[in-house]
C-alpha cells in the first residue's frame, strides 16, 4: 500500500500543474465547461488525480463547481481582479504589521536581508536588469514577509490570496522583461521592498502595514497598463485570458 502513494502523489501533482497551466494560458474558453474525459486522456492520467486537481483549482478560484458536479472555467471582471489584489495587500499588510509588532525572527530576518541584497543586485547591479533573478527573489521576499508575521494562520491566508488569478506578487512580471515601463517599475518596487523590511526591523507596525498595502497596488497599476495602455501585452500574462475588459 505504501509503495503506491508516491505514484498517486505524482499523478496528482502532474494533473494540478498541467491543468493550472492550461487554464492560465487560455487553452479553455472562460466560463466554458472543463472537458474532463478528454482532458484525462490528453494528460495521460486517470480521472481520480484529475478530479483531485480540479478540487484544488476550485479552491484557488480557477474553476467553478456546478450543481451537477461538473466544473466550468472561471471568468473574472476587472473589478474582480482589483478586489483580489486589494485582499492580498490587506493580508500582506497585516503580516508586515504583526512582524514589526512582534519582532521578526532573527533567522528569517537574515534570510530576508539576503533576498533584498539579491534583488538590489538584480535591479541595480548592472545596466541591464536580471529579470529572471528578480522574479525568483521577489516571490521569496513576499513569502518571507508572511512568514515573519509569526502567525501560521496569517501566512496560510496570504498564500491563499496569492493564488487568486492575477493577484500574486509575480502575476504581471512574466513576459514583460522587454517593456521599458515594466523594467522601470521594478526599481520602484525594490525601493518599496527595502522600506517594508526597514519598518519591520524598526518595529514600526503601522508604517510596515501601510507600505505593504501600497506595494500590492503596483499590481493594479500593471493590470491597468496591460489592459488599457498596451493591450498587445495581455497575451503574455498568464491568466489574462480569463479576464473580461467590460
Amino acid at each position: 500500500m505504501q509503495e503506491k502513494r508516491p505514484e498517486k502523489k505524482s499523478q496528482f501533482a502532474k494533473a494540478l500543474m498541467e491543468l493550472r497551466w492550461l487554464i492560465l494560458n487560455g487553452e479553455f474558453k472562460a466560463s466554458g465547461r472543463l472537458p474532463e474525459t478528454a482532458l484525462a486522456e490528453r494528460l495521460g492520467i486517470s480521472r481520480t488525480p484529475l478530479r483531485q486537481a480540479m478540487d484544488r483549482l476550485v479552491d484557488e478560484g480557477l474553476l467553478e463547481r456546478q450543481e451537477t458536479g461538473r466544473c466550468n472555467i472561471a471568468s473574472f471582471s476587472m473589478d474582480d481582479i482589483c478586489d483580489a489584489i486589494e485582499i492580498r495587500g490587506a493580508l500582506e499588510g497585516t503580516a508586515a504589521r504583526l512582524a514589526a509588532e512582534r519582532g521578526p525572527d532573527p533567522v528569517l530576518a537574515n534570510e530576508c536581508r539576503r533576498v533584498i541584497d539579491g534583488l538590489d543586485e538584480a535591479v541595480f547591479g548592472s545596466t541591464e536588469i536580471d529579470f529572471s533573478q528578480y522574479v525568483r527573489l521577489n516571490a521569496q521576499f513576499h513569502d518571507l514577509v508572511s512568514s515573519l508575521s509569526g502567525s501560521r494562520l496569517v501566512e496560510r491566508e496570504v498564500q491563499k490570496a496569492s493564488r487568486l488569478p492575477l493577484a500574486s506578487p509575480s502575476a504581471f512580471l512574466q513576459g514583460q522583461e522587454l517593456v521599458p515601463d515594466f523594467r522601470e517599475s521594478l526599481k520602484n518596487a525594490q525601493m518599496q521592498h527595502k522600506a517594508i523590511f526597514e519598518a519591520i526591523v524598526n518595529h514600526e507596525g503601522a508604517r510596515a502595514e501601510a507600505l505593504a498595502r501600497e506595494h500590492a497596488r503596483l499590481a493594479r497599476q500593471n493590470l491597468n497598463y496591460v489592459m488599457n495602455d498596451k493591450t498587445g501585452l495581455a497575451e503574455r500574462v498568464p491568466g489574462m485570458a480569463l479576464v473580461s475588459a467590460s
